[in-house]
Formats: C-alpha cells, sequence, structure tokens
C-alpha cells in the first residue's frame, strides 16, 4: 500500500511569486504567495468550478517605458502582465466570466509627497484595463503607506493577507 501524499494529509505546498512575476495553479494543494507588496500590486483570478487561479506581482504601470523588458519580464506591467495571467490561467482551462479578482497593494511607499505616487498609477492602470475589457473586482485592500503580504490558497480561493503594523492575517476573499 502506497503512503499518503503530503496533500493528501492536509499539507500545502507554498509558491513564491517574486517581484515582477506570476504563477498559475489548479493544484489544491498549492497556495500562491507573495511579500511585501509597497506600490506594486498583487493580482489574483480564481475561477471556482475548476478550483484554478493565479497570483500576479505587478511592478509598474505600462509597458512602453521598456518594450523589450516586458517581452522578457511581462509580470513587470500592469499591460503585459494581466495578459500573461489571463492568458496562462485559460490553458488551464478557467474561464474569463467566471472569474473572481482580488487586487491587493498599491501603497504610497518611500514617496511621503506623492509626487511619484507609483501604487495609485499602478492602481488606475490596472482599473481601466480591468473596465475594458469587462472584468470586476471583488476583493481588495490597496493605497495606504503599509506593505502587504498575500496568501492564495486554491483549494478554496481564499485570499489573505499579513499587512505591515498588525499582528493577524485579514481575509479579503473567500472563494468557494
Amino acid at each position: 500500500m502506497a503512503s499518503p501524499s503530503l496533500s493528501q494529509l492536509g499539507f500545502e505546498h507554498r509558491v513564491i511569486v517574486g517581484i515582477a512575476d506570476l504563477a498559475v495553479s489548479n493544484n489544491p494543494s498549492v497556495t500562491l504567495a507573495t511579500y511585501s507588496l509597497g506600490s506594486c500590486l498583487g493580482v489574483t483570478i480564481y475561477d471556482p468550478v475548476i478550483r484554478a487561479g493565479g497570483l500576479l506581482h505587478i511592478m509598474l504601470p505600462d509597458s512602453s517605458i521598456d518594450p523589450v523588458k516586458a517581452t522578457k519580464q511581462p509580470g513587470m506591467f500592469v499591460d503585459t502582465g494581466v495578459a500573461a495571467l489571463f492568458r496562462a490561467a485559460y490553458q488551464l482551462g478557467a474561464e474569463k466570466m467566471r472569474m473572481r479578482i482580488a487586487v491587493t497593494g498599491g501603497a504610497q511607499i518611500m514617496d511621503n509627497s506623492g509626487y511619484f505616487n507609483i501604487g495609485r498609477r499602478n492602481y488606475e492602470a490596472l482599473m481601466g484595463l480591468f473596465q475594458k475589457h469587462g472584468l470586476r473586482v471583488a476583493a481588495e485592500q490597496v493605497g495606504g503607506l503599509v506593505n502587504r503580504t498575500v496568501y492564495f490558497n486554491l483549494r478554496t480561493g481564499e485570499v489573505r493577507l499579513k499587512v505591515s503594523g498588525q499582528p493577524a492575517e485579514t481575509q479579503l476573499l473567500c472563494g468557494i
């Protein structure tokens, strides 16, 4: 008789999504995580019917500032990263109109004057893109002056946050 796998025992496998990167999965034992979102955005998408989803860690609003970088690392920019995230989820069988979307980050970090406010610019670019494509955000926690860490459980579709300065994680979105 074979030994049970870690996922059968209820253990999770954490996949870390780095800055300007993305990951998708339909493995229920996977939790996608990204750390220290400041002005960057974390975007999760989840299709509850097939229980597949993804996480994107975006740095900048528009790939036109560096098209070569956008080709090599599409997750760096809102326009190229969101497209890459959705394409990867579609390859797993996800469907656009079933997607539940959560957005986190977009803080004003190390820019006390608000002159650059990359977080706000990232968020505005993302919302414009979603509006253009008829997508709605189910849950968000953006802005402010705090860093956020995101944990996205693919078994349940739950998105949890660890916000700097707060003692406990908070639930942002429950998928199923």
